[in-house]
């Protein structure tokens, strides 16, 4: 840099985790510029941070973090306490223990957390005083949660519905863009609802897998860069299996063993979960999920997005036995699903045999309804025949109900009558955990730090599951 422009560093070592660079702050700007300089050419100057970058998020968050608090320090602090974790850089997962460890060269030593004693709260359990933040931004909605002890303390979520409307579907560059500008005050919320402090929190638990690989790395950024700034375990979650484990937030007693069906717009999974930690899946999706045949049919009747709701509005006082769509099963005792054939019968419907235009317009209002609850019916019917064909598979008795399409009226309803019949208990997720949130990533954040599955900072973002 030349001219009149003062560089100060904000941290005083090298930044191993994001690359082995600096920060710097030009701060003759009245909106600082974050550069960045090559830890191995120290008189050279590197790029400029690019804002929508997901390396440039994270130096905007280290850089935030670091004003803000005042810590413009080392972070490798000397570790005092008796508890500590040592740090595995192969295996990935801390071990508590006694004595110093200051763990791999690329990694900052941590200082556990006092609560390895367990307990039992509620239907989850967890450790004593284990308060975790979570964040999840795997596809369209922003969310930051704070859960302590089985308890939801803040559940702060903002939703991308308004941008995606338009497009009938969720643009990938638009929400990692909408991410990383609201990110920030999401977080900030949810700590402030829950009335909790960075010094306050066990870990950080952040979703990396599956979804929109750009949303899912504003995301695990951001949470990357807290957990390396505040001297806090870093929890890396598979979404889907929160979604799975939704369901026991709050419950009184665990719900284990059990089948689990997740049923969201990018996923419909039925579960063996045996644990929060040992969740097996027994069959998915072999084309569309329930939740895009929702979306796409809801575009044949030009009804809006999300499909799931707006389904659901339009089936009211409709016969659902109207139109006899077809409910794919696949061969005998499948657990997998196939809804793609489904679609294709609802235009036909609409339009004609072959035909793809011309139908909407005659349509009814009446006969709209009777499409609508008729397509409806027939995905709920498919879902939950799959769900009991998976509790006798497996003797379970127990049933977990998770995802956005779980939210729908008739599919809780449905399968309630179906497990009364079959004398199981059902579990669904309260309607605020259906939908994406951080809360499902937080509680199950809880137990993977218990069983000392913590993620290196080095941990990367996958747009399919395990």
């Amino acid at each position: 840099m030349k001219g009149t422009h003062e560089i100060v560093p904000l941290v005083r070592h090298d930044l191993s985790p994001f690359g082995g660079r600096q920060v710097y702050a030009d701060q003759t700007s009245m909106r600082p510029t974050f550069i960045l300089f090559d830890r191995s050419k120290p008189s050279t100057v590197g790029t400029r941070l690019r804002p929508y970058g997901h390396q440039g998020a994270a130096l905007k968050f280290l850089a935030h973090i670091l004003i803000s608090s005042g810590e413009i320090r080392d972070n490798r602090p000397g570790i005092a306490s008796s508890q500590r974790v040592n740090y595995d850089s192969d295996r990935r997962h801390c071990r508590h223990g006694r004595g110093i460890d200051t763990g791999s060269s690329h990694e900052p030593a941590r200082v556990s957390a006092p609560h390895i004693r367990c307990t039992g709260y509620g239907g989850m359990r967890k450790a004593l005083q284990t308060t975790i933040l979570g964040i999840e931004t795997s596809c369209d909605e922003t969310a930051a949660a704070v859960v302590q002890n089985g308890q939801v303390l803040s559940n702060v979520v903002a939703s991308q519905i308004d941008l995606h409307a338009k497009y009938g579907g969720v643009v990938p560059e638009i929400a990692s863009r909408a991410h990383l500008e609201r990110m920030d005050a999401i977080i900030e919320e949810a700590l402030r609802e829950a009335d909790c402090t960075h010094d306050m929190l066990s870990a950080v638990a952040v979703t990396h897998r599956p979804g929109l690989i750009g949303a899912l790395l504003m995301g695990l950024t951001a949470a990357k860069t807290l957990a390396w700034c505040w001297n806090k375990p870093l929890l890396a979650v598979d979404h889907i299996m929160a979604h799975a484990a939704s369901p026991m937030i709050g419950l009184a007693e665990a719900p284990f063993p059990g089948v689990a069906l997740v049923v969201s717009g990018g996923h419909t999974t039925l579960f063996d979960v045996r644990s929060p930690t040992e969740i097996t899946a027994m069959g998915s999706t072999i084309d569309d999920a329930a939740g895009e045949a929702f979306d796409k049919v809801a575009a044949i009747l030009d009804l809006g997005y999300p499909g799931g709701p707006v389904i659901q509005r339009a089936s009211e006082g409709g016969d659902p036995r109207a139109v006899a769509f077809p409910r794919t099963m696949l061969k005998p005792g499948s657990l997998d699903f196939s809804f793609s054939g489904i679609k294709t019968a609802v235009l036909y419907n609409v339009h004609g045999h072959g035909k793809t235009s011309g139908g909407l317009e005659t349509l009814t209002p009446g006969r709209l309804a009777d499409i609508a609850a008729s397509f409806q019916q027939a995905v709920v019917d498919v879902l939950v025949s799959k769900t009991m064909t998976a509790v006798k598979q497996t003797g379970h008795r127990h049933v977990l109900l998770g995802g956005g399409v779980a939210a729908n009226r008739c599919l809780r309803e449905s399968l309630e009558q179906a497990c009364i019949s079959e004398g199981v208990a059902l579990h669904a997720a309260p309607m605020a955990y259906c939908t994406d949130n951080a809360a499902m990533i937080a509680a199950l954040g809880a137990y993977l730090l218990e069983s000392g599955t913590v993620a290196a900072l080095d941990v990367d973002a996958y747009p399919t599951g395990v």
